[in-house]
């Protein structure tokens, strides 16, 4: 590179910090892009397509006004994928995944000079393992986490200045987690001197537990209130312990008043955990809360081929990819494994990965992955989350508080299963086709309307008993 060009991507680099700020061109362009110009086109390289279309939109028309300053011409930005980053993120990628197995660190005496009693005791210390935290550039975006995914992205470029807290829910295997830890890198990144905490609801307990013994609340205290940001992992086991829910409430508002991040992450919204008291639910809604779902069809496959290009000797042909996505329904980890399966299975018999193995290789996972849905298994569902007597739908009962979420499991019986009209409202309390109609247009209408289901003092939204019911459908 001429010393004309490196001078170039500096006024570059330069006019990008003007429109967008030094710290978020460090976290997104930083090492992690490279420039490319040819008469009136600036071609930006990323590491891959979910991180270059994230940066494209987000900082896309700031490049490209950078661009006219330093060219003195109007450039068509173009970002494409680099090979070296593109490999330079794959081997960071490996690293993290050798690390989370293996990658073991023992201590070492860094006094040599010490007796050989000492030595001999630095020897035998437990190793310690090196984390290594995921990042948002390797989260597969989908209709089922775009809003969460996007809520972790605003955390890292303007912690504390958004909503506060942000909670994340969802069924295991999401990505509830890989979000979180992006935040903590990305803020670790974007904010060396800061202190960020991340923690499980079990280590906050431990912790905790373990000030009360030692009488050391004070120091406990100062830790967990003057950091600079707070992530809790798995915040549903904290709730049904009441010192430690208590403790946690008192941080909670110290940190909200002091205006500090915090993200929480839970398995179901928190107006549906039934463990959270008023006061937590009530603290938690002050914020926004945003649910991951299982993966559709088409994020599946993307999520497929993200696990397939992280093992370049054992190629997944595209074909196996989709057909993998048609037929799996489970959540991320369950796609992981399939993945890790046909490979293992395709070593072991040494035969090529095709179609006709997958069907070997996972003939009992392929086998429990088509769940076919009866009306008897909304009827279960819907009576157990919202807590009715099983039967209670397919009573002569007209009260809303019965009446309605019959209503619901009649328009859910619609969309999961074959029957008709007159099976449905057969199966829920001896009733006519047309009440089973009626009662389909009208859960439209208050999907249509975003409206509230109210049962004695409790109020859910629609919309959101659907989602759960859906998800108790497809376990």
């Amino acid at each position: 590179m001429t010393v004309g060009e490196r001078n170039l991507i500096h006024a570059l680099e330069q006019a990008i910090i003007q429109r967008i700020g030094e710290p978020r061109y460090k976290l997104w362009f930083e090492g992690r892009t490279r420039f490319h110009w040819n008469d009136d086109q600036l071609t930006i390289g990323v590491p891959n397509r979910h991180f270059g279309e994230w940066v494209e939109k987000s900082f896309g028309a700031a490049a490209a006004a950078a661009a006219q300053e330093v060219f003195g011409q109007a450039m068509q930005v173009r970002f494409v994928i680099d090979p070296q980053l593109f490999q330079e993120a794959r081997r960071e990628q490996e690293e993290a995944r050798q690390a989370r197995s293996c990658d073991l660190h023992p201590s070492r005496n860094p006094h040599p000079s010490h007796a050989p009693e000492a030595m001999e005791t630095t020897e035998k210390a437990p190793p310690r393992r090196i984390r290594r935290w995921r990042r948002l550039s390797d989260f597969v975006v989908g209709p089922c986490n775009r809003v969460a995914y996007a809520a972790a992205q605003n955390v890292i470029e303007a912690p504390g200045e958004g909503a506060n807290p942000i909670v994340l829910h969802g069924p295991i295997g999401t990505g509830k987690t890989h979000l979180l830890e992006g935040i903590y890198a990305g803020l670790r990144r974007a904010h060396p001197d800061w202190r960020v905490l991340y923690l499980t609801s079990g280590d906050f307990t431990n912790r905790f537990l373990h000030a009360l013994r030692m009488k050391n609340l004070t120091s406990f205290r100062k830790h967990f209130r003057e950091c600079d940001a707070l992530l809790v992992d798995d915040l549903h086991f904290l709730a049904s312990k009441k010192a430690t829910r208590t403790e946690f409430l008192h941080t909670f508002d110290a940190l909200l008043a002091d205006g500090r991040q915090m993200v929480l992450t839970c398995d179901c919204h928190p107006r549906w955990a039934d463990d959270f008291t008023p006061e937590l639910t009530d603290r938690l809604l002050g914020g926004v809360v945003w649910g991951l779902t299982p993966p559709d069809a088409e994020t599946r496959l993307e999520i497929l081929r993200h696990k397939a290009l992280q093992n370049r000797e054992q190629p997944l042909p595209d074909e196996v990819l989709r057909f993998l996505a048609g037929q799996l329904r489970g959540n991320v980890r369950e796609l992981e494994g399939a993945v890790q399966s046909i490979r293992h299975y395709s070593r072991v018999t040494g035969r090529t990965i095709d179609v006709p193995l997958v069907r070997e290789a996972l003939a009992d996972l392929l086998r429990h992955a088509v769940r076919v849905v009866q009306l008897a298994d909304i009827d279960a569902a819907v009576c157990s989350i919202l807590r009715l007597e099983q039967g209670a739908l397919q009573s002569k009962g007209r009260a809303w508080a019965v009446s309605h979420p019959r209503m619901v499991a009649m328009f859910l019986a619609r969309k999961h299963t074959a029957a008709s009209y007159s099976d449905i409202g057969k199966h829920f309390g001896d009733r006519n086709h047309s009440t089973a109609v009626a009662a389909e247009k009208k859960v439209r209408r208050w999907l249509d309307e975003d409206a509230d289901l109210v049962l004695g003092q409790r109020r859910i939204r629609i919309r959101e008993l659907i989602e759960r019911v859906e998800r108790e459908l497809l376990r």
